[in-house]
């Protein structure tokens, strides 16, 4: 078995992942219903705390609850008994549990997936299973086109391909809905040698509804960038936990934004700021500090997508949905 806990971890990724042998899900939870002090038990098995996990296993001593013989009736007692912070209840199938909750500070997510459920559907979980940074760099020269809901930006470039950009980040929105996503954003018609000077191309007001996270990565593009890699160096040394870069959404002159953005620039980025630059995907891991963990940032074309297919459709549904088996 499988945890994932998607939170404003310490980790480049901002999520855990901890393998758990010899288990199913449902064995994992019936095991649970025998532990005298279930707390430093799951905190043990799982490397953590998963915020409000407890309440199901102190509820099942309370009331002597009986243990789940199937994965339905382990459905009935999380909805029943886990508590949870969320308009969705805990959704278990796929032998895999989904919660999700919010700790009083930000939204967050926990997921518990079979072994051979994640064998099964990797196009679900090949990202939400990967735990280093940063991904592969390595391309192939083919085009890969993909069947994941993504926003497309609809000042098309020249050429074949497509560039998406996935953020990942625990920003405070505001009311809590860190995870309520906006999804990726595609850039069709360009790949990403091309994509600096395709964004020099657009005006103003081409660029005037674009995406929240595509109007950020055109001011942060400067007139004279030849990669779209400089963009993202300078999203690397935006400081700390600001709103400088929903502010730079906000100003529809381009000329103006990247001003506002160089105005806001620190010399170098945060020391545990990670960047990497490969000619077909770019990925940065903004450091904000040690409460809110990292912002994270890829783009990458269909011919990175096309080495690594899995990989990519994962990274795009977890951009998508809080729920990785939702899309």
């Amino acid at each position: 078995m499988y945890f994932i806990q998607r939170w404003r971890e310490e980790t480049p990724l901002g999520k855990r992942v901890t393998a758990v042998p010899g288990v199913t899900v449902l064995d994992w939870f019936r095991q649970g219903w025998q532990q005298d002090d279930p707390e430093k038990w799951f905190g043990d098995q799982l490397d953590g705390d998963p915020y409000g996990l407890e309440s199901i296993f102190e509820r099942a001593r309370e009331h002597d609850l009986p243990r789940p013989e199937t994965m339905d009736q382990l459905r009935e007692l999380l909805v029943e008994h886990l508590w949870v912070e969320s308009d969705d209840d805990p959704r278990v199938g796929w032998h895999t549990v989904r919660v999700r909750t919010n700790d009083d500070e930000t939204d967050l997510a926990y997921y518990f997936v079979d072994d051979e459920t994640a064998v099964d559907y990797p196009e679900t979980f090949a990202f939400a299973l990967h735990d280093s940074w940063p991904l592969p760099g390595d391309a192939v020269d083919a085009d890969f086109a993909f069947d994941v809901p993504v926003q497309a930006v609809p000042a098309a470039g020249p050429g074949p391909g497509a560039v998406f950009s996935v953020r990942l980040s625990f920003e405070d929105r505001g009311g809590g809905t860190n995870l309520d996503l906006d999804g990726a954003v595609m850039f069709p018609g360009v790949t990403l040698p091309g994509l600096a000077a395709h964004l020099q191309g657009i005006t103003d007001a081409e660029a005037g509804g674009w995406p929240h996270d595509a109007q950020m990565l055109r001011a942060l593009a400067g007139p004279g960038d030849r990669e779209i890699g400089a963009a993202l160096e300078r999203f690397a040394r935006l400081g700390g936990y600001e709103p400088a870069p929903w502010r730079l959404a906000q100003m529809a002159a381009h000329a103006a934004a990247h001003q506002r953005a160089l105005e806001v620039l620190s010399d170098e980025p945060h020391p545990r700021t990670l960047v990497r630059r490969d000619p077909h995907i770019v990925q940065v891991a903004r450091y904000i500090d040690d409460f809110w963990g990292y912002d994270q940032w890829f783009l990458f074309d269909s011919h990175w997508a096309a080495a690594h297919p899995l990989l990519a459709r994962s990274l795009l549904r977890w951009a998508a949905h809080w729920d990785p088996c939702e899309y």
